[in-house]
């Protein structure tokens, strides 16, 4: 997923709760999560990030992250869950002094043909971050550029203003910089993992490449799909991946411009293929499936457990009541309760990731010492 832009608004906050308000806890399987933000400990023990909106620092997850690592990658389930008892106090998402109305949605990584050259058939580039793409700091704004934009453009003569649009780019503005990462079959293809954020990439050889998010072109992120409902191409119900998939193939005349409303562009670099791991998420880890979830980063602090209530979300037949640990962000994913579930690699999860747009209940994980 993408760098998340800054949200203005009421500060959140949170009010105490008890693991016994939390749908399932005790017969739910934690483990997933406990190996999450085990691979979380590292980072949150070498960070000294200032606190996130809602109060938090890396440093404050600290004493969990220790008690993780020493607990070693393999507990029981019953473990796992006294180690979250132990380490953490539920505590519900405030907006304006009340709950946050939650909505999660699903995401995962493809895995598509590809090459590393272009060809006849891999013609459609993902591309490495340009040098005259730059990275803004925090809170510097430039003049044309949209609030909480993290990106900006850096002419010759070193004024910074807004990077070329998908259609830009796409129209040639990268072509003859020898930025190809490697070529794809398909528009649309490339789309979905700008989408993503990631993919594995299979190629010609058989071998396996693995792309992740680098950075991206500054531009607000516009979801095509609620541009079809809205202008009477899809109904609601009919607007997901798959759906969208379908009206591209029926429109090919029309599928370009249709891209191309959503500004937002994405660069990517090659990240190691590591056996068994998800892709990198935003905070530097790899991804675990239906165990780690995107979340706004301007809000809430990478590596804290989240837990997902959301009863009309049916995944292996059961209700989808289950702690995930926040790993990565999105250009989508803003507010105080909305998050993105990661739900593995491949054709099914991506089948499964079409069909996940549920009303949610988000309860954080607090640790104890910083929740009154």
């Amino acid at each position: 997923m993408t760098a998340s832009p800054s949200r203005a608004g009421p500060e959140p906050r949170f009010a105490p709760l008890g693991f016994s308000d939390l749908p399932d806890w005790g017969r739910a399987d934690h483990r997933p999560a406990f190996f999450a933000f085990r691979r979380s400990a590292p980072v949150l023990l070498a960070s000294q990030g200032p606190a996130a909106a809602f109060g938090l620092r890396p440093a404050d997850f600290a004493p969990a992250a220790c008690a993780a690592l020493a607990m070693g990658e393999d507990p029981s389930a019953a473990e796992a869950r006294a180690f979250f008892e132990e380490a953490f106090r539920p505590a519900e998402i405030l907006d304006g002094g009340a709950p946050a109305p939650g909505f999660v949605t699903g995401y995962f990584e493809p895995e598509l043909a590809a090459s590393r050259t272009r060809t006849a058939r891999f013609r459609v580039p993902l591309y490495r971050p340009p040098a005259d793409l730059v990275a803004l700091g925090e809170g510097e704004g430039v003049e044309g550029l949209e609030a909480g934009t993290r990106f900006a453009m850096r002419s010759d003569d070193g004024t910074l203003g807004p990077y070329p649009t998908r259609a830009e780019i796409e129209d040639g503005w990268l072509r003859g910089r020898d930025l190809e990462l490697a070529f794809l079959d398909s528009e649309a293809d490339a789309f979905f993992v700008h989408v993503q954020g990631s993919a594995r990439l299979v190629l010609p050889d058989g071998a396996l490449m693995r792309v992740g998010y680098a950075a991206k072109n500054g531009h607000r992120f516009t979801a095509i799909g609620r541009v079809l409902v809205q202008e009477g191409e899809l109904p609601l119900e009919g607007a997901d991946m798959a759906g969208i998939r379908r009206w591209l193939a029926a429109h090919p005349d029309r599928a370009r411009a249709l891209l191309q409303r959503n500004r937002s562009f994405i660069f990517f670099r090659e990240v190691p293929v590591e056996p068994g791991a998800g892709p990198i998420g935003g905070m530097g880890v790899p991804l675990t499936p239906l165990g780690s979830l995107a979340v706004d980063a301007s809000l809430h602090t990478y590596g804290m457990p989240v837990f997902v209530d959301a009863p009309d979300l049916v995944i292996g037949d059961c209700p989808f009541h289950r702690l995930l640990v926040a790993q990565d962000t999105g250009s989508a994913i803003v507010g105080p309760a909305r998050g993105d579930i990661f739900v593995g690699s491949g054709e099914a999860a991506g089948q499964l990731a079409g069909t996940v747009r549920h009303a949610a209940r988000l309860v954080a994980l607090v640790p104890r010492a910083s929740l009154p």
